[in-house]
């Protein structure tokens, strides 16, 4: 297994760069044959989400594939790779099983805990699987991230660490009060009708909203989200669908915005809210600016000496990370006549809206920067520690796995040279019956089968431990199987159709 992932999320950037390095779904796709096409890349699968980029390959070599990796994120998001450098990090083998098992169980999320990045995970997987680019190796590490995330939420409290990164926007429009008495007889906006747009809409109707439209650019999309909306056993909410044309006048009767579009530009500009406010943006005084300080992950400046020098060992004397200064406009004072919540990336609505007075705007950087500060729960010691064994149990179980192949070709020669000796018994003595020739076949596969028993057994037992791997090479080379063979195995083994199912 030479697994690498190279990428950069919300604790390694700031969201301006994760904007502009954000990638539609067709550049997710062309990133995936591209990175396949790279001589270093056996496998790939990338997993984007609102605050994170990651490519995952299969490399046979560390340097060039870091390199590799590095530039084609680099071409497919727009962002210069000397710009992008500085965010990006890198891990490698069992340091990305933990990264990724982490992120599924929701500790590498803004708001620890929340489950929506399960979702993201298993389209992941299955972008990889559509387009024939994620093979054993990815298909194994995605499925069991899968069942990792799934095992922590069951068996902890990791939930109640946070909560979905829409209930957490709410709070923080709420400022402090109930989010329910906050919300309660107010009217919504939707925009969007994806998976983040539903369940913010759900979460709208839960909390005591009196009235919820949704807006959409397939009006079908927001047809359907209101029937689910309407037809919601735990909620009495109004419910309707309009037009994206309709955004304008909408904007005028309502109380909270809540927006998430897949949309490469603004779809609420300064202008526009400011004009269904009925104040000019002009007039609106400059915002103040607050300074954040956000730590820098270790990483950082390991996959700057990495790229740069060639050299893991440089990566040692690159020095502690450095912390960066991220500078966000203040809100604005005074009562809130509209809330709004961006949870797109890129964003949706424009910042400029933090200077329109009446107007107070949540969106991805702000929820990173309150997030930051958020009470973690005692459960999360129990997430990594089921982290760390997983882990280990998933790497023994690879390197297992890559022994497996060599067994199997070792017991189908043994078998065929059983099956050769009786033959020519038949040929010495063709005046054996059927009984005779019956209990010596079962005797002699007895003997093979004793003879193996151990040894494969053995060798199973030491190639699922750590520096194991070298242990197939050398029973092929110990019984002179035909390399083809082996490979023949694996390819079938690969290709099974119930293989993986859970």
């Amino acid at each position: 297994m030479s697994l690498l992932v190279v990428g950069l999320s919300h604790r390694s950037a700031p969201v301006s760069v994760l904007e502009r390095a954000s990638l539609a779904a067709d550049a997710q796709a062309k990133l995936l044959q591209d990175t396949l096409a790279a001589e270093p890349a056996t496998e790939a699968a990338v997993l984007a989400t609102c605050n994170r980029i990651e490519l995952y390959a299969d490399v046979d070599k560390f340097h060039a594939g870091v390199a590799e990796l590095s530039t084609l994120l680099a071409q497919h998001s727009g962002v210069g790779l000397e710009e992008l450098t500085p965010y990006l990090y890198v891990h490698y083998e069992d340091r990305a099983v933990h990264h990724l098992f982490s992120v599924a169980c929701g500790l590498d999320s803004m708001v620890v805990g929340e489950g929506q990045i399960l979702g993201q995970i298993k389209d992941a997987l299955a972008r990889g699987q559509e387009l024939h680019t994620a093979g054993r190796l990815l298909n194994d590490l995605f499925q069991q991230a899968l069942r990792v995330g799934k095992r922590a939420h069951s068996e902890t409290g990791i939930d109640r660490a946070g909560q979905s990164l829409v209930s957490f926007g709410l709070q923080q429009l709420a400022a402090g009060a109930d989010p329910a008495l906050w919300a309660g007889g107010k009217r919504a906006l939707v925009i969007g009708a994806g998976s983040m747009s539903s369940l913010a809409a759900a979460t709208l109707a839960r909390t005591g909203v009196a009235e919820i439209v949704v807006a959409n650019r397939t009006r079908a999309r927001a047809d359907r989200l209101v029937e689910i909306l309407r037809q919601g056993d735990d909620t009495a909410v109004r419910a309707r669908a309009v037009e994206m044309s309709a955004v304008g006048d909408e904007l005028t009767r309502a109380d909270i915005v809540v927006s998430c579009t897949g949309s490469t530009g603004l779809v609420l500009t300064a202008d526009a809210l400011a004009d269904a406010l009925g104040v000019s943006l002009d007039a609106a005084p400059e915002a103040p600016t607050v300074t954040a300080v956000a730590p820098a992950p270790d990483d950082v400046d390991q996959h700057a000496a990495w790229v740069e020098n060639g050299s893991a060992a440089s990566a040692a004397q690159a020095g502690p990370a450095t912390p960066r200064r991220v500078t966000v406009p203040a809100q604005s004072t005074g009562p809130v006549r509209l809330a709004l919540l961006d949870l797109a990336m890129p964003r949706d609505i424009d910042g400029a809206a933090h200077r329109i007075a009446g107007v107070r705007l949540v969106d991805i950087e702000s929820l990173a920067d309150a997030s930051a500060d958020a009470p973690m729960a005692a459960d999360v010691d129990r997430v990594r520690t089921i982290v760390s064994d997983e882990v280990a149990a998933f790497g023994a179980a690879q390197r297992a796995a890559h022994v497996a192949p060599t067994v199997v070709a070792l017991r189908t020669m043994a078998a065929d040279v059983v099956a050769g000796e009786i033959a020519r018994l038949d040929g010495r003595l063709p005046d054996l019956d059927e009984k005779q020739r019956a209990e010596i076949t079962q005797t002699v596969r007895r003997v093979v089968d004793k003879l193996l028993h151990a040894p494969t057994v053995r060798v199973k037992q030491l190639a699922s431990e750590p520096g194991g791997a070298g242990y197939a090479d050398a029973l092929r080379e110990l019984f002179d199987l035909d390399p083809q063979t082996v490979a023949a195995v694996s390819r079938a083994d690969l290709n099974d159709p119930n293989r993986g199912r859970s």
